[in-house]
């Protein structure tokens, strides 16, 4: 919510609606998330107006909250055609403005590269295999909305940027192998800056503290910490505490678990160099 009173989008008005009916029904944010199958964080800030809700979130609610379809009535309704022009979807805008200006991002993958090492070909490749299919405008769109968040890396001032691969993430085939080699080539170079720790998980572990999935953790230029989960029934951004506290923990004990840098980086060449 701005510094106004006033709400200043649709998003914050539904949030406000929100936050009446649950303090009407003597529900915290927490007990709601419970009921309708969403964080805290989630419930939170669709409650601050930071991130518009889903349908499942507004119809979920709604019933929980016996608002008898006033929150269905009053959830922001974008536009189809802007959100099908947009390479971002509406939900990860709020994020990517936040990465853009990060003191330092931190992420753990488990399947695909992460954007931020793509190379176009791979990048390209991705989008293409998406399901349902993106047409050939939407795929350029988002290569190019992807390459363009590569600029954090060259950002000044530099920011502090590391990353635990899986080693499937490097060993899968994306788009072919020779799109798959120079994938590897720029990893390389990328593991090579000052500024970005590039680590892999030794595959030979019988387990680690990220099996639940990937996550990426940022630190804003005001030094706030905000979290990112990625996964098949949706993505979510956590930013309350235990929750948040405890990424960041899992996170330091993963890059424990996993090889060093220096040792990466000789693996990574080796890899490209036998592919």
């Amino acid at each position: 919510m701005h510094s106004s009173d006033q709400p200043e989008s649709t998003a914050e008005m539904f949030g406000l609606l929100l936050r009446h009916f649950r303090v009407l029904a003597g529900l915290s944010q927490d007990q709601l998330g419970k009921r309708i199958g969403y964080s805290k964080s989630q419930v939170a800030m669709v409650e601050r107006g930071a991130r518009p809700p889903t349908d499942v979130f507004v119809q979920r609610a709604d019933e929980v909250l016996r608002a008898h379809g006033a929150l269905i009535v009053a959830a922001p309704k974008p536009p189809k055609q802007t959100e099908r022009r947009n390479p971002l979807p509406g939900w990860f805008t709020p994020f990517a403005d936040e990465e853009e200006k990060a003191w330092a991002r931190h992420s753990h993958e488990n399947q695909v590269m992460p954007g931020l090492l793509q190379t176009e070909a791979y990048a390209r490749a991705v989008f293409a295999s998406h399901y349902p299919t993106y047409d050939d405008d939407e795929i350029e769109a988002k290569v190019a909305a992807r390459l363009e968040r590569q600029k954090l890396l060259s950002r000044r001032p530099l920011p502090d940027i590391s990353f635990v691969l899986e080693v499937i993430v490097l060993t899968r085939p994306i788009g072919g192998r020779r799109v798959m080699k120079a994938q590897l080539h720029h990893l390389a170079e990328v593991a090579r800056l000052r500024h970005v720790r590039i680590q892999l998980m030794d595959p030979d572990r019988e387990d680690h503290a990220a099996l639940d999935g990937p996550f990426v953790l940022l630190e804003t230029d005001k030094r706030q910490q905000l979290a990112y989960i990625e996964g098949q029934g949706g993505s979510f951004f956590v930013t309350e505490q235990p929750e948040l506290g405890n990424l960041f923990g899992q996170y330091g004990v993963t890059r424990a678990q996993a090889y060093t840098p220096e040792r990466t980086l000789e693996k990574i060449e080796k890899m490209a160099e036998e592919l």
